[in-house]
């Protein structure tokens, strides 16, 4: 069972599973994307106004509909090809990431590697941005949010699937491991995270991190005994 460690899992792969926004970074991916945007001129005011209410709503763990953030932003990338999108990802993550990464969590992902662990980002940021984190973080794989495309291989602004966030980390972790490393063969070792909404992915680990937490995370982990890491 993921989170349980006893005799059966001797044999069994064990996952370091890392969060990317606030845990590995310094900031939310999402937002500095959304900024990006609107100084390229590819989004109005009134929509960049749209968007920081909803992280603003995010931060104060008000109810929002995961997807919409998602599909604001990458509306106004549809109908671009898939090249193009790339490269302005790979232009975004090298201005706006690259001076961001924590150097904690970059050690941290070579201790577990070190250890035999299997490392995994999990994110709910764009699968394009979040492959270059990777990269970079030097994890063995990622999940993370898909936007659909048409027949043409161009955007069209909607989620593909469903977002990486909440719930949808511990389900989205379970579907790689179980087709990387195979069903019942593995379990969730460590986990980082610091925000409320990654208590599911938290306590899905042997070990769980509350990275530089919001004070609602910081008390649940110390209500759940919960190791608390500054890393900023």
């Amino acid at each position: 069972m993921v989170g349980q460690q006893d005799g059966s899992d001797l044999g069994r792969a064990r996952l370091a599973v890392f969060d990317l926004d606030g845990t590995s970074i310094n900031g939310q991916s999402g937002i500095l994307f959304c900024r990006y945007l609107f100084e390229s001129g590819l989004i109005s005011p009134s929509r960049a106004l749209r968007l920081g209410w909803w992280g603003a709503r995010y931060a104060l763990h008000l109810p929002q509909r995961q997807a919409e953030s998602r599909e604001l932003i990458f509306d106004a990338l549809a109908g671009e090809g898939q090249d193009e999108v790339a490269r302005r990802m790979g232009e975004f993550h090298d201005r706006y990431i690259l001076p961001r990464y924590r150097a904690d969590a970059i050690a941290e992902v070579a201790r577990r590697r070190g250890q035999g662990c299997v490392t995994l980002l999990v994110s709910a940021t764009f699968e394009g941005i979040a492959t270059l984190a990777a990269a970079h973080l030097g994890v063995d794989g990622l999940v993370a949010t898909r936007m659909r495309r048409d027949g043409e291989g161009n955007f069209t602004g909607e989620v593909d699937g469903q977002v990486v966030a909440g719930r949808g980390k511990t389900e989205g972790v379970a579907a790689w491991a179980d087709e990387h490393l195979g069903q019942g063969r593995w379990y969730v070792q460590a986990a980082y995270g610091d925000h409320l909404s990654d208590c599911f992915l938290l306590g899905s680990a042997v070990e769980a991190f509350a990275v530089c937490p919001d004070p609602t995370l910081r008390l649940e982990a110390h209500r759940r005994g919960w190791t608390v890491l500054d890393w900023r």
